[in-house]
């Protein structure tokens, strides 16, 4: 299966017939990977049967369960486990074996599903909230308590949970990341097939526009969902077939092709040379040319 190259730009990153390698498979919908990178092991999601997996070299083993259909995964700068739980509407934090809730209402109401998560090199905690684990299977079908789908922003230290963009602006918020700088935040929306970016200011978010959008093909299956940065400012987004790499300018520059859809992805294995991808029923591992943008977790290993 080809990878497609929009740019030449796209071969530096990747070789266009570099094979995806199916690691395991006969999961029910994998997500939310996460990379340890001192004990070299990789997190995920399997959310209907409320799974967190584990893979290595020796293979996938149950990591957490029940997980509270756990979607969503990232480290913080102590390497605590960043959680957004579908089942319970919650941004979770484990440390030392220990879960804390870190959020789970906003002005009274309970929170939608937190989906997706990033930690800033700050302390700060930045996750979207659309309504996916409000839906059968992917989490406790219930009726919502929020009008509106949100992006919140949870301070260095805690304190009240903070809306970071309108309330109108999102349908379906969903992956989101940081630039290299952490001058900029892309948050994309699953039915709106955009990506917009913002201006990052003092812990809130100025001067959006939209980055890219039309992240869809009626013929082939996939949208926007997780979204990573690498190292040169480049966006990896899920799409139609697989991944859609945007240059740091917006413009398309190719389109990673998986077998299957594709819900999330991230940078893991030897030199964070490895993009490991949680497409549907199989986690596959995809040899690439670079690494992502060191975050906060990352230090001292990157």
């Amino acid at each position: 299966m080809a990878h497609q190259a929009l740019s030449r730009a796209f071969a530096s990153l990747l070789d266009a017939v570099a094979p995806c390698r199916q690691i395991g498979s006969g999961f029910e919908f994998t997500e939310g990977p996460i990379w340890h990178p001192r004990d070299q092991y990789l997190l995920f999601s399997d959310i209907p049967p409320s799974i967190r997996r584990r893979w290595d070299t020796k293979g996938c083993s149950e990591f957490l369960k029940p997980s509270n259909k756990g979607n969503g995964m990232t480290y913080d700068r102590e390497m605590n486990l960043l959680v957004c739980e579908h089942a319970t509407s919650s941004v979770t934090r484990f440390s030392n074996g220990e879960r804390a809730v870190l959020a789970s209402r906003f002005e009274g109401k309970e929170l939608n599903s937190p989906n997706d998560i990033v930690a800033a090199s700050d302390g700060a905690i930045w996750f979207t909230d659309p309504t996916y684990g409000r839906m059968p299977v992917y989490g406790i079908e219930r009726a919502c308590e929020l009008e509106f789908r949100g992006v919140y922003r949870i301070a260095p230290g805690g304190g009240p949970l903070q809306l970071v963009v309108e309330k109108g602006m999102f349908t379906q918020p969903n992956g989101l990341c940081f630039s290299p700088d952490e001058k900029l935040l892309y948050i994309n929306d699953t039915e709106q097939t955009n990506i917009r970016v913002f201006d990052v200011d003092g812990g809130k978010l100025k001067n959006m526009r939209v980055f890219a959008s039309g992240i869809s093909d009626p013929a082939t299956p996939g949208a926007p969902d997780g979204m990573k940065c690498d190292a040169e400012g480049n966006i990896w987004c899920t799409g139609p077939g697989g991944l859609w790499v945007f240059a740091p300018s917006g413009e398309l520059i190719g389109k990673v092709a998986v077998p299957e859809f594709v819900a999330n992805h991230h940078w893991g294995g030897p030199g964070w040379r490895t993009l490991f991808i949680t497409a549907s029923t199989s986690l596959y591992a995809l040899d690439v040319k670079v690494g992502p943008h060191p975050e906060s977790f990352m230090q001292g290993y990157i």
